[in-house]
């Protein structure tokens, strides 16, 4: 017990004294690039969920046997780079158009998800972990 008692007083002064060093801490200047790219990151984010939120749209995942929810999620989950590309191929489609094209991307994206493992949306696939 009392080499226990050692051990933690020996430890409690060691992050005692840790504790009154002062910390570095650094600055930098935020670029206008930096700010706008948050800002364009929910903006795609917005622009997609909008899109997933169309009748025809979750109809439509709805027949690649995918809930509407599950679709939303994975949107969530999506890094801002796949947003922005997604965001990209919702803007080049042609009004009321290629919806097929673009369901098929996000089938895509969450079959791939699904075979690594990340999320558990079609029952037929088998995840790699």
């Amino acid at each position: 017990m009392k080499n226990f008692k050692q051990i933690i007083s020996s430890c409690l002064i060691v992050c005692i004294t840790f504790a009154g060093f002062p910390m570095a801490a650094q600055a930098g200047m935020v670029t206008t690039d930096e700010v706008s790219s948050v800002g364009a990151a929910a903006s795609n984010r917005d622009k997609v969920s909008a899109f997933l939120a169309r009748e025809d749209v979750s109809q439509a995942v709805q027949a690649q046997g995918v809930s509407p929810q599950a679709a939303s999620e994975r949107v969530k989950a999506m890094s801002d780079v796949e947003v922005a590309q997604l965001a990209g191929r919702i803007d080049q489609a042609p009004a009321g158009g290629d919806v097929l094209g673009i369901l098929f991307t996000v089938f895509i994206v969450l079959l791939v998800t699904d075979i690594m493992g990340l999320t558990k949306v079609f029952p037929f696939t088998r995840s790699v972990r």
